[in-house]
This record gives C-alpha cells, structure tokens and sequence, in this order.
C-alpha cells in the first residue's frame, strides 16, 4: 500500500487491513521455517514495512482525535 492510499483510508479499514497482513505474515514465517520455497523472497520485507506504515497511521489518527 501507498502512504497516500494508506492516509485516506478509515481507522476501522486500516485496523482489518493491519490484522489481515499480519496473519500472512504468520503464514510466510511458518513457510519459510518448514524450509519451503516462497513465492517472493521480498514479501516478507514488504508486508513488515506495509505493517509499519499502517501502525504509524494509526498512531497518527489517534493522536488527531
């Protein structure tokens, strides 16, 4: 996601998005520890970054209100 994308984005949508990307991270952590090829060795790396974004939104928001 986009920071811009991320930004226009409501707290309740971005709090489902947050939660979605951390169960697959979950699952591409148990894939790479089973020793299993992943799609994208890169994946990890962004979805980790897409969760930092998304927090410090949130963060942002609360903050606001």
């Amino acid at each position: 996601m986009k920071n811009d994308e991320i930004r226009r984005t409501s707290v309740q949508d971005l709090n489902s998005k947050l939660t979605e990307l951390r169960k697959e991270l979950v699952k591409l952590y148990g894939q790479a520890a089973m020793g299993s090829q992943l799609k994208s060795p890169g994946q990890i790396k962004q979805i980790k970054r897409n969760i930092a974004r998304i927090e410090t939104e949130l963060k942002n928001k609360g903050e606001d209100a």
